[in-house]
């Protein structure tokens, strides 16, 4: 077991939730703060200790880690009145929220100009399975100088920690990921539906093709919500297009070509408008089949 650790954690949602169990149950002692106090009970009732502020939830810590939602939510919980930055004695912070690359470069800069602290961009792949199996893979941008901290604390969720570059390079990579996901996913919607209207034994689709080369994690889970809305959600469409959008705004900045992950765009942008942002990702498919869309809500999926 590794050397136990103090540790802040703002954000209590489905991740971070996990995310501080997984540091509990490896020994860290963990201060939390979240929007909503009444997410950290559970987490109290484990031994965290609550704290009213973010910048509470920094002090006498080794570091603090966030899984917030959107860049505004990080700013405000870092920058804020009772904000991280207000801490005096902050030496790392990791960001584990889904942002622009350059959004991330700025409030590195900020950070380290308000009270000389590093921030490490450190975005996920693997969802809550990915947590609670110790199992995320970890992609991280910034200053080295405290990464084998941050290695330290993250190891009680991930399986995989890989230092990317500099600040926002984590961010970058976490892009390229949701470009393969999300056309993949794409993808299999358009392969199920195809199946379908060839009279395929699609219950057998995700077997026939396994160990092939359209074979993939995304592919074998996918497949069968597809076929049949299924409850708990794994993931919110409007979460992927907000990804997604954030994606073709940097590859505009950055002059990079993503003529497959525009249409992709478009594709989720249209599931939105048909009020399935809420749904789980597999109800892309309900694009190609409109007569499905009260299926994916009606089954449990809507968050």
């Amino acid at each position: 077991m590794a050397t136990p650790m103090t540790l802040g954690f703002c954000g209590l949602g489905l991740m971070g939730s996990a995310m501080v169990q997984r540091l509990l149950a490896s020994g860290h002692q963990v201060k939390v703060w979240n929007r909503t106090p009444d997410k950290a009970k559970p987490l109290t009732e484990k031994g965290a200790v609550w704290c009213d502020t973010p910048a509470q939830a920094a002090q006498g810590v080794d570091g603090v880690l966030m899984c917030l939602m959107n860049a505004e939510s990080v700013e405000s919980v870092v920058f804020g009145p009772q904000g991280i930055a207000q801490s005096s004695d902050l030496q790392w912070l990791v960001d584990h929220a889904s942002i622009a690359p350059q959004i991330t470069r700025q409030l590195a800069a900020r950070l380290r100009e308000t009270c000389q602290a590093d921030w490490l961009d450190a975005p996920v792949s693997g969802g809550v399975a990915g947590v609670q199996a110790g199992s995320l893979a970890v992609m991280v941008g910034g200053a080295p100088t405290h990464l084998a901290a941050v290695r330290q604390a993250v190891s009680a969720y991930a399986g995989r920690v890989t230092h990317m570059g500099e600040s926002g390079a984590g961010q970058a990579t976490k892009l390229c990921n949701q470009i393969i996901v999300a056309s993949t996913v794409a993808a299999i919607a358009e392969a199920v539906s195809f199946a379908e209207r060839n009279h395929i034994d699609t219950t057998q689709l995700a077997a026939a093709l396994t160990g092939g080369w359209a074979d993939s994690k995304p592919f074998q889970v996918f497949v069968p919500r597809m076929l049949k809305a299924q409850s708990p959600s794994i993931g919110a469409l409007s979460t992927m297009l907000k990804d997604v959008d954030t994606i073709m705004q940097t590859a505009q900045e950055t002059q990079a070509a993503l003529p497959v992950t525009s249409s992709v765009q478009q594709w989720l942008r249209t599931a939105q408008a048909m009020g399935l942002g809420q749904a789980e990702l597999s109800a892309m498919i309900s694009v190609l089949q409109p007569e499905r869309q009260a299926e994916f809500l009606a089954s449990g999926q809507a968050l």
